[in-house]
């Protein structure tokens, strides 16, 4: 008898999950968000019946300039969304151009994702939600049935830092399989970003793909290593668990990371088939990873051929004073005597750090160092460090 009332209670147990699986499955309301239409116009819904108000703001809207801490600064505008009478509310865009866009609702005030849309990006303690409106530079940003890269996250030792640390690398189609040796491109992220920004918001497995199955860039490896150097991961995947990321992690620009960056390196030759030599060596940052690529690149002056510095965060700085911040017009004229291939600058006309750029260049113009200038729309955001990267890369090897 009890093991009947055992194997009843166990059935209806079953009955009872199943039940509110399917609930879940099939009795959600069918709502489309965001729905991109032919003319690129695209319409945001979010099911709210009790809510007094929603608005949407994303980087697809206008822009207005706030006062910041580095300065004035150009964030998205926010429109209102229009309720129907089964307590939806939605909004459709002007036409867009081609792009990976991201977005978020606010409901009577409060900040929230898109119930509709599952597929996130987190920007330091920021999670957004994502789209893309296809076409023309924003093809490079989707995956297409061509052959793919694989990405790993690696854990290499850093003596210099006294810890292990973690790293994104990227090795192109065909590498396992092949016993061919690559080039190395250093791809540094930016301050509040560890070593998943530059693939979760820049897209580099996608951008390089399609780059190399185009004939547009070589195959080459790509080496997205943790610049916060009081981190041995990315938030929640290391050791110091979940916490909230912050915009400045400790110790983030005070030199450590800089002049211990040939553990990286040395990580990379002993553990992959890379051209270990200068000829094969790039290094690239955008905003505090083009202050380190440009640190890194002149400390170590013989290293790399190629050099990108994208919005560089090339500002002085109170708390500079490590021995790798020193002597740097001397630093600069050993790598520019040592010779390289490609020193590349890119900032948008609106960036923030656009004046410190332009007297950087004017310090480099005043030295006969030679460079490539790359000025594009816009302030500091990723929409152009995705573009200075897919612009970038054709150019190396």
């Amino acid at each position: 008898m009890k093991k009947i009332f055992y194997w009843l209670a166990i059935t209806a147990f079953f009955a009872f999950s199943l039940a509110n699986a399917q609930e879940a499955l099939f009795g959600a309301q069918e709502i489309v968000s965001p729905e991109i239409h032919a003319d690129q116009t695209v319409t945001f819904r979010f099911f709210a019946p009790n809510a007094d108000s929603v608005q949407i703001t994303g980087d697809f809207l206008p822009t207005m300039k706030i006062d910041t801490r580095f300065g004035k600064m150009d964030v998205p505008k926010t429109t209102k969304l229009t309720k129907d009478e089964k307590g939806v509310w939605s909004f459709t865009s002007e036409p867009l151009k081609p792009e990976l866009y991201s977005y978020s609702f606010m409901v009577d005030g409060l900040k929230t994702t898109d119930p509709n849309n599952p597929f996130l990006i987190r920007d330091v303690a920021s999670v957004t939600n994502i789209f893309i409106a296809g076409g023309d530079q924003a093809d490079l940003y989707r995956v297409k049935d061509i052959p793919h890269g694989t990405v790993a996250k690696r854990w290499y030792d850093s003596p210099g830092l006294g810890l292990d640390r973690r790293l994104s690398i990227y090795t192109p189609p065909g590498y396992e399989k092949s016993n061919e040796k690559y080039p190395v491109l250093y791809l540094l992220h930016g301050a509040g970003g560890d070593e998943e920004a530059w693939m979760s918001l820049g897209r580099t497995s996608q951008i390089l793909d399609n780059l190399i199955a185009a004939g547009k860039a070589k195959p080459m490896i790509v080496v997205m290593p943790n610049g916060n150097v009081s981190q041995d991961a990315a938030p929640g995947e290391g050791s110091d668990g979940f916490y909230k990321p912050v915009f400045m992690a400790p110790r983030t620009m005070e030199g450590s990371y800089e002049a211990n960056f040939m553990d990286i390196i040395k990580f990379v030759e002993g553990n992959y088939r890379v051209k270990a030599n200068k000829e094969n060596r790039a290094i690239a940052g955008l905003s505090m990873g083009g202050f380190h690529s440009m640190h890194i690149s002149r400390y170590f002056p013989n290293t790399f051929d190629y050099v990108g510095l994208f919005s560089a965060a090339i500002m002085p700085r109170e708390d500079a004073t490590a021995k790798v911040y020193s002597n740097i017009d001397g630093t600069l004229k050993a790598q520019k005597d040592n010779g390289y291939k490609l020193y590349w600058i890119a900032i948008g006309k609106s960036d923030f750090l656009y004046k410190a750029n332009e007297d950087y260049r004017k310090k480099l113009d005043d030295m006969g160092m030679k460079y490539i200038y790359r000025e594009s729309d816009g302030g500091h955001i990723w929409r152009n460090w995705r573009v200075y990267l897919s612009e970038f890369a054709p150019m190396l090897f």
